[in-house]
């Protein structure tokens, strides 16, 4: 099977998207549209054959289609986002993993969960306990996981919106984190960044990493010790607490 990328395309309520820890500014819609097309053409040409999202314009933040579900080879994890207004996008994103003949569970109430809160790393999945992702939720996922041999570590958060806006991981399972925003002594020790969108890489079918173009010094890192690396301008989604993990769902066979 080739990979799949599972994307949705920016709605024009961009503009009214949630935020939770940065001050709010003007979003331009077409450019987020512009940049989002070559975020996408970044994963193609990287092998990733593109599944969308139906459309949903009413729903602002449906982009961020990362946040509603979580794949674990065949097995998709649909979500229960912990913002009310975000579970409407839940729905459509179901239509295309049945579409890939996934078997699909869900979280369900009084559990939340947001993707963007699931790291994955080998048969280890961390699980930030911040806002949007209550003890409820962590435990459903542990439940749903344990028969795939996966273990699940809950990490609590500070002033971030999820676990993946703090720390993400390279290919070699090594993590990128920005210390002061994560619970200390949860996380193995990972190599720090000191730009905020450093932390934030996407490894690929191919063993390069998508990386935000806002992170030019870990780019150059991060070439310097071997890895190729696919620089994305996201500015537009940045403003809304988005980055380039919260863009896409990958499915690898």
């Amino acid at each position: 099977m080739t990979p799949v990328a599972i994307v949705r395309r920016t709605s024009s309520a961009l503009q009214d998207g949630l935020t939770s820890h940065i001050a709010r500014v003007p979003v331009d819609v077409d450019l987020a549209r512009r940049q989002h097309k070559a975020y996408c053409a970044a994963l193609t040409d990287a092998g990733y054959d593109l599944r969308y999202v139906e459309d949903a314009a009413e729903l602002a933040d449906a982009v961020y289609v990362e946040d509603t579900v979580v794949v674990f080879g065949d097995i998709a994890v649909l979500t229960r986002p912990g913002a009310p207004e975000r579970r409407p996008e839940v729905a459509g994103t179901e239509a295309v993993l049945r579409e890939l003949g996934l078997t699909v569970h869900r979280i369900s109430e009084p559990a939340t969960l947001d993707g963007g809160d699931v790291l994955q790393v080998g048969s280890t999945v961390y699980v930030g306990r911040g806002g949007r992702t209550n003890g409820a939720g962590i435990a459903q996922l542990r439940e749903l996981v344990r028969p795939l041999g996966r273990t699940v570590v809950p990490v609590r958060l500070t002033e971030v919106l999820h676990l993946k806006s703090a720390v993400t991981a390279l290919p070699d399972g090594t993590m990128l984190v920005l210390d002061d925003l994560v619970e200390q002594g949860a996380l193995p020790p990972g190599r720090p960044v000191t730009e905020e969108a450093g932390c934030h890489v996407v490894p690929l079918v191919d063993g390069t990493v998508l990386i935000s173009a806002s992170a030019p010094r870990t780019r150059d890192a991060l070439e310097d010790l071997g890895f190729g690396t696919r620089p994305v301008e996201i500015s537009e989604f940045e403003k809304r607490e988005g980055c380039v993990t919260c863009l896409s769902v990958l499915v690898h066979s």
